[in-house]
């Protein structure tokens, strides 16, 4: 996956939503997996240096977007 990709799937963070990425070839607990959560994410808008970031208020995440597996987006807000 592209930076451009990856930024067109996180284009409807807007911090309601939470998110999942889960990233292969990357150590962890789980040999060939990672994964980050972040809750309320919100997209940063593309910048100078072209890196895909997301944000939950606290803390900025940089994705590598060509280790990216899958993603998964939270729905949001319960319509009632």
């Amino acid at each position: 996956m592209t930076s451009d990709q990856l930024r067109q799937a996180l284009r409807e963070l807007n911090g309601e939503r939470d998110l999942t990425v889960v990233f292969a070839e990357v150590p962890s607990p789980v040999p060939g997996l990672a994964n980050l959560e972040v809750k309320r994410a919100m997209l940063i808008p593309d910048e100078a240096d072209h890196l895909v970031k997301v944000t939950d208020g606290q803390s900025v995440y940089v994705l590598d977007a060509p280790r990216v597996a899958w993603v998964r987006i939270g729905l949001g807000k319960t319509v009632k």
